[in-house]
């Protein structure tokens, strides 16, 4: 999906959030812009074109395994050393692809083998663990949902556990592997009460609703973010990328947004409050019910500001506003969790859907967030975004009479603190360019200092003679007249 910035703002044609095969039903980033159906159809397709062709090789190392051992035998005496690293090298080749295309050719609701299913029914400290007060309380209120359907809810029921018990074999298998798993289920579960149970859509769909619920809430915390993937990687990096954004202002993004009034400001806390609770979330469901309780409370802020009703172009960039805002937690693995284990009809059509591309729109605005989108300069992006200095929040031009005195002194205080945040980024910026002088003029100093000694050194000549003492006898100088002697005269 091609994010386009726009003087007027952001703006996301319709067409661009659906499936670009064209079939109405909404798209997913992580689908490679497909939508589940066609995503699926477009994985199984290279799947199977990827069996092919390890039958193909398979089939090539068995003919050159028998046409090498026939020439062995007719050859004399016994094989040849080298003859029997190249068998044993085929032969591991070999079953290694023969395994992978078993393993490709096996159902994804395979269960396991009796042996398996017979360790299934033993109790398992994993399966049969103590479990948490939700869990406890969504098992018991599907049980009861269940029991309205009679016949129908004991074998969904069935079905149900025989799928948990089998999940629970496949922890091993890639988190892509045990998403397609859990959606061939609920395809499965789905197809099975329309043409075995005659069961209407409607039912359907709250049936798989709680279905969901039920395995979800029961696989959270193996399914959830795991160690396997780089998920809690795309967290900490979408997160600090967030922190780094935190100056964007509404009008940078042409937020039609006024929170000085009081009930557009109370949705826009709602709204952050929604997408941030969609974290403690186990179903993926519940996951999006929190993204959409978020965007009806931004509709609701941009019809009150606006006085009319907000428009998709409006929607887009209030949504990257209140994500900028909220920086919700683990938002990248929550995006993955709804996308790999929600029910598939849930993302494809429906308000659900459109606000849940909505936002993996928003991310990946977010990531890709530069200058040219915020309509800023090269230079005034990278000091905003180095944190040399941030953009100063504009004043209102006028206040109502009604405006209240505190927030037109909170708006003072904060002029004031931005000048003073100013004022000391460049004391700051002297300071260092002071202390950088000082180091040069000592250092130059010095240098001039050692080229001078090193141009005239200081030699220091020892002593040739040793000097006397006046009253000491100079042998050598004995040809002297001898000293005076003191005379009395008698007067």
């Amino acid at each position: 999906m091609s994010l386009k910035s726009e003087r007027r703002g952001i703006h996301v044609d319709q067409s661009e959030l659906l499936c670009k095969k064209g079939c109405g039903y909404y798209g997913n980033p992580a689908w490679q812009g497909f939508c589940s159906k066609c995503w699926r159809e477009e994985y199984h397709r290279a799947r199977q074109k990827q069996i092919q062709e390890d039958w193909e090789l398979a089939e090539r190392l068995q003919r050159e395994e028998e046409e090498a051992f026939a020439s062995s035998q007719s050859s004399q005496g016994a094989p040849s050393l080298t003859f029997s690293k190249f068998e044993e090298k085929k032969t591991n080749e070999k079953t290694r692809k023969v395994t992978t295309v078993k393993k490709f050719f096996s159902a994804s609701s395979r269960v396991g083998s009796k042996k398996e299913i017979q360790e299934a029914k033993a109790p398992s400290p994993s399966i049969n663990r103590q479990t948490s007060i939700e869990t406890d309380r969504v098992s018991k209120e599907f049980i009861e949902f269940l029991k309205t359907f009679h016949k129908t809810g004991q074998e969904i029921y069935k079905q149900t556990k025989i799928f948990l018990e089998g999940m629970h074999y496949k922890r091993d298998l890639s988190i892509e592997e045990q998403s397609e798993c859990t959606q061939d289920f609920y395809q499965n579960v789905a197809e099975r009460m329309q043409t075995r149970g005659k069961v209407p859509p409607e039912r359907v769909e709250k049936i798989m609703d709680q279905i969901e619920k039920y395995i979800m809430t029961r696989l959270y915390k193996y399914v959830f973010c795991p160690e396997t993937t780089d998920d809690e990687k795309k967290d900490l990096a979408i997160q600090k990328r967030i922190r780094a954004l935190h100056w964007v202002t509404p009008q940078m993004l042409c937020v039609p947004v006024n929170e000085e009034i009081p009930e557009v400001s109370d949705m826009v806390v709602k709204a952050i409050t929604d997408i941030i609770e969609m974290d403690s979330k186990r179903v993926p469901r519940d996951k999006l019910a929190c993204i959409t309780r978020c965007s009806k409370h931004i509709f609701n802020a941009i019809k009150i500001t606006k006085n009319e009703p907000a428009s998709a172009d409006d929607f887009l960039p209030t949504l990257i506003y209140i994500v900028l805002k909220g920086n919700p937690p683990r938002l990248q693995s929550n995006i993955q969790y709804v996308t790999r284990f929600c029910n598939p009809s849930r993302l494809m059509t429906g308000e659900d859907g459109y606000y849940f591309t909505n936002l993996c729109c928003a991310v990946a605005f977010i990531e890709k967030l530069d200058a040219q989108s915020l309509n800023l300069s090269q230079e005034d992006f990278d000091r905003y975004m180095s944190g040399q200095t941030s953009p100063r929040k504009q004043e209102p031009e006028s206040w109502s009479p009604d405006a209240c005195l505190g927030v037109k002194q909170m708006y003072k205080n904060l002029d004031l603190l931005s000048q003073l945040n100013e004022r000391q980024e460049r004391i700051m910026n002297e300071a260092k360019k002071l202390e950088k002088d000082l180091i040069d003029w000592t250092d130059g100093i010095a240098k001039e200092v050692q080229d001078i000694v090193e141009k005239y050194p200081l030699e220091i000549k020892p002593q040739s003679q040793p000097l006397a003492a006046i009253d000491s006898e100079n042998v050598e100088n004995d040809k002297l007249p001898p000293p005076l002697q003191p005379q009395v005269y008698a007067g």
